[in-house]
């Protein structure tokens, strides 16, 4: 006879996955908060995700998080979209509950909002556009999360015109798209500039785009984290404006997930962002 409950597995979806740092952040909560689980890396082959994925349920796992190339494919396997993932087009969360229903959610824009109002609390989503660079998926999530928060409108452009054409096609009229050579100077009015692309993340292209129109005023924040400090952010600096690395987004869009399936809020605090960058 086994009077012992069953310890809570989770993880995180992918391929490759062997790069990821939420098992590293998941696994510091744990020890910290003193909770019984495992989140582990499962690393699998986009053919595979259906069968993997409602085989995880019956292995004792009570979610998991999902990211590239999965995050969309996911949404015709759930059983249950929220409102969020279904505009984004993308879910990065699932929850498998005791009825046996798969529930996709997507937590990037929560977790890109808590970062900015965690080291930016000054920052008015309403004193004026926002400029965005990239129109992948994490766009998606940033610009539902910043027109909800009120900013008034979207300054968008990204290297193939088309794909931030069809963002507008989404969203509405509140994104006006620009050329990519346009993207220096439709940021000049602009209180908030978002870096979505990789461009300036180690190992890949610079990002080359000149700052002389910059808001002196305006927020600045880039998805990449490797480096902490991209050199956009330090061209923005140097022109007086606040900046935000991206590593506060990766650690807040996982509070939801670790909160279900565990039982315990974390809280993302300097020791949560040295546990994941020394790891």
């Amino acid at each position: 006879m086994n009077d012992h409950p069953r310890i809570p597995l989770a993880g995180v979806l992918g391929h490759p996955i062997a790069h990821s740092r939420s098992p590293i952040l998941h696994g510091y909560w744990l020890r910290r908060y003193g909770l019984k689980g495992h989140y582990i890396p499962i690393d699998v082959a986009p053919l595979d995700l259906a069968e993997v994925v409602r085989t995880l349920p019956r292995m004792g796992f009570v979610g998991v998080n999902v990211t590239i190339p999965h995050k969309e494919a996911i949404l015709q396997i759930a059983d249950i979209v929220t409102d969020r993932a279904a505009l984004i087009g993308a879910a990065n969360t699932l929850i498998f509950r005791a009825d046996g229903k798969i529930h996709a959610d997507n937590t990037d824009g929560i977790g890109f909002m808590a970062n900015l109002r965690q080291h930016a609390p000054q920052w008015q989503p309403a004193a004026g556009p926002a400029a965005i660079l990239g129109a992948g998926g994490a766009c998606r999530a940033v610009i539902a999360a910043l027109l909800e928060a009120g900013v008034p409108q979207i300054h968008l452009a990204n290297r193939t015109r088309p794909r931030a054409e069809a963002l507008r096609a989404d969203f509405g009229p509140k994104v006006v798209v620009f050329d990519w050579t346009q993207a220096s100077g439709m940021m000049e009015d602009c209180a908030t500039v978002v870096n979505t692309t990789s461009l300036g993340m180690t190992g890949k292209t610079d990002l080359t785009i000149n700052l002389d129109a910059i808001n002196p005023g305006a927020l600045v924040t880039d998805l990449v984290y490797t480096p902490l400090k991209t050199a956009f952010l330090t061209q923005a600096e140097a022109r007086g404006c606040t900046i935000v690395d991206g590593l506060g987004m990766l650690l807040h869009q996982a509070v939801p997930g670790f909160e279900r399936w565990f039982g315990q809020k974390p809280e993302v605090d300097e020791a949560t962002r040295q546990a994941v960058l020394s790891a």
